[in-house]
């Protein structure tokens, strides 16, 4: 009975790789054909020769789609990337070799596979792709793929089941699809503004941030990023406020710690606010879609174990009150920041009727592009050219600031000091002292040397021939259709000297 078994046995593992290598070659009725170029023969290139094929086009989603190429006469030297498909996870490869002997010739053929996940049920289409195989390029029209739902894997393939591989799943048991779970992740989505209420015109640091711990790193990536950007900042937009947006960066994450829990935090858009008008700011929720990983429950050596899908984050709404400027009569040009002014002068002794350049800077934190340049009122003796401006911004550590210079020329015609402080004069309020401030100058300029008064250009005439007629020449005003009518009275008497010409011409010949 035992050499019977072992008899039994035996003829088994001879007739298996007969059953496994009896597998139809071509793909199943239900799969689209794969359009190759046609490669010669192995024998006369030896690159081999090379097809493909694809697996069937309707299928449950809980399995794989394949896309195959066969090669035959050669080895494998290099091949492309398989394509990607739209709703669908590469999820592994598997190769196989096959050998036949026949009449006395050996025959090699390996077949790679790609396996292909599908995130939900529906239809897919394939686009054309092609393959390049040991430097032949094989293509492929593609297919409109259609994932059933689970249920519908224990129905059998139209047209039977393929002789081998049924045998060996009424041997070994049909492949269990993996099941896959979702974690649960601590990450959120942040719109943060670094202040409740601010004045008129004070700035408010708003920032767009992912939170997400360091756990959660290997569960959540960036989808589309940029193409979501725009519409999350169409949305935080405000339609009273001057903004000063800072400088694109790479999104990297950096440590910082929230709740007393440590995190990282991507930096997705920072900029300053700057409300023109008391309205408040009303910083709406956004959302940012993000891949999140589902895991294998059982992991597999070989296989990805992991399957991608999409979360949508959604941040709270905020909202940012803002108050007017308290009064004063001239709140309507006051420069809301912190700011100081400095100042210098290109020499040290003045004479009159010597220009000098006097440079008035302004540093410090807020809207630099709100300064206005002082305008100095008109003063006997004294003429003022410019002023040239020039500004600088600086954005670090959610602040801007920087500096704004206004240079002017200044030539005095009398001796005498030049009062540069009730010249030029900035009115600033302090948002954090709540108080108002007037920037001036502190140099004294004193001028020396006679009296120059400003010279007048007078007009001197070099033609004779126009300076006895400019006074005595008619200005009577003309249509300005003139020009018009002598060129039609014109054009009519041509016309009536070539017909006077035309009926001499006709009496000569008479």
């Amino acid at each position: 009975m035992i050499s019977g078994f072992r008899w039994l046995c035996l003829s088994f593992a001879l007739l298996l790789p007969l059953v496994v290598g009896a597998q139809p070659t071509t793909p199943p009725a239900t799969a689209p054909p794969a359009t190759a170029v046609p490669a010669p023969a192995a024998s006369a290139t030896p690159s081999g020769t090379a097809t493909l094929v694809l697996g069937p086009a309707a299928f449950p989603i809980n399995e794989y789609f394949t896309i195959s190429f066969k090669l035959a006469g050669a080895p494998l030297e290099r091949y492309s990337a398989f394509p990607d498909i739209e709703g669908f996870k590469k999820s592994g490869k598997s190769s196989t070799t096959t050998t036949r002997i026949i009449n006395g010739q050996t025959t090699t053929e390996l077949t790679i596979s790609q396996r292909y996940a599908a995130f939900k049920e529906g239809e897919f289409v394939l686009n054309p792709f092609s393959l390049t195989i040991n430097g032949q390029a094989v293509r492929s029209a593609g297919a409109t793929l259609k994932v059933l739902a689970q249920q519908a894997a224990s129905a059998p393939p139209p047209g039977g089941v393929a002789p081998g591989i049924g045998l060996l799943d009424q041997l070994f048991g049909k492949p269990k699809p993996q099941d896959f779970v979702e974690p649960r992740d601590n990450a959120f989505l942040a719109v943060a503004p670094d202040k409740t209420s601010v004045y008129v015109g004070e700035g408010v640091h708003v920032g767009l941030y992912f939170y997400l711990t360091p756990a959660d790193q290997g569960l959540l990536n960036f989808y589309n990023f940029s193409s979501q950007l725009p519409g999350i900042l169409r949305q935080l937009r405000q339609p009273t406020v001057w903004e000063e947006p800072f400088d694109e960066q790479e999104v990297l994450p950096e440590a910082t710690v929230v709740g007393g829990k440590p995190y990282l935090r991507y930096r997705l858009y920072e900029a300053q606010y700057y409300p023109l008008t008391p309205r408040a700011l009303q910083l709406p929720a956004v959302a940012l879609q993000m891949v999140k990983y589902r895991v294998a429950k059982k992991p597999e050596p070989g296989l990805d174990n992991r399957m991608e899908g999409l979360k949508t984050f959604f941040s709270l709404p905020r909202t940012v009150a803002v108050k007017p400027l308290p009064p004063h009569p001239r709140r309507d040009e006051a420069v809301v920041g912190s700011y100081r002014l400095l100042e210098s002068i290109d020499r040290t002794n003045f004479r009159t009727g010597q220009a000098f350049t006097y440079t008035l800077r302004i540093e410090g934190e807020g809207n630099l592009t709100a300064i206005q340049a002082p305008a100095p009122a008109p003063r006997p003796g004294l003429e003022i050219y410019g002023p040239e401006v020039q500004q600088e911004t600086t954005r670090s550590g959610g602040r801007v600031g920087g500096r704004k210079t206004f240079r002017y020329r200044l030539i005095a015609r009398q001796p005498g000091p030049v009062p540069l402080d009730s010249l030029f004069s900035i009115l600033t309020f302090d948002p954090v002292a709540a108080r108002y401030a007037t920037l001036r100058p502190e140099l004294r300029v004193v001028v020396k040397g006679a009296p120059r008064p400003l010279r007048t250009l007078s007009a001197r005439t070099t033609d004779p021939y126009y300076e006895s007629r400019l006074f005595t020449y008619d200005n009577t005003l003309r249509p300005l259709h003139t020009p018009d009518f002598v060129r039609r009275y014109a054009n009519l008497l041509l016309v009536g000297l070539f017909l006077l010409a035309v009926v001499g011409w006709w009496r000569g010949q008479r």
